[in-house]
């Protein structure tokens, strides 16, 4: 009997297929390598229980440090556990990359929410000339404040 795989868990077909295509390019640079739909297939398939059996053991390495979220050094320590340590190096390269390159883009996202959020709080509620709802109601704690004081 043969297991149906939902779709939600089946990988994009497109991108196994550039990547394979890719790795056998560099492989046989001097040859165009068509890839059969079955091979294709089995690529995508065996992709997906490669990433179900490498996140099942950094989900259980990051239970055993009493942790909830799989971070990328559970990723590596699992990668060696399952006998794929020569991933280990080229993965850690890959990521500091990542990093390197999506720094600027986190700042610039970060600085941009920060305008956002100034611009809400300084601008009117509606009203021309009337503070915003936020404020008013701290002032009007402020006057309440005062009252008390002055009551004692």
């Amino acid at each position: 009997m043969e297991k149906v795989v939902p779709e939600a868990e089946e990988l994009p077909k497109a991108i196994v297929r550039r990547v394979v295509k890719e790795k056998l390019s560099d492989c046989s640079p001097d040859y165009d390598i068509n890839v059969h739909k079955d091979a294709l297939l089995a690529f995508t398939e065996s992709a997906r229980i490669f990433i179900h059996y490498l996140s099942a053991t950094a989900n259980d390495i990051c239970k055993e440090s009493r942790r909830q979220t799989i971070n990328a050094e559970d990723v590596f320590k699992a990668l060696e556990e399952i006998e794929f340590s020569e991933f280990v190096k080229p993965l850690k390269a890959s990521l500091a990359e990542f990093r390197r390159k999506n720094a600027g883009k986190k700042g610039a996202a970060t600085k941009e929410k920060e305008v956002k959020k100034k611009r809400k709080v300084e601008e009117p509620s509606g009203k021309s000339g009337s503070k915003s709802k936020q404020n008013k109601g701290e002032d009007d704690n402020e006057e309440e404040r005062e009252e008390e004081e002055e009551g004692r």
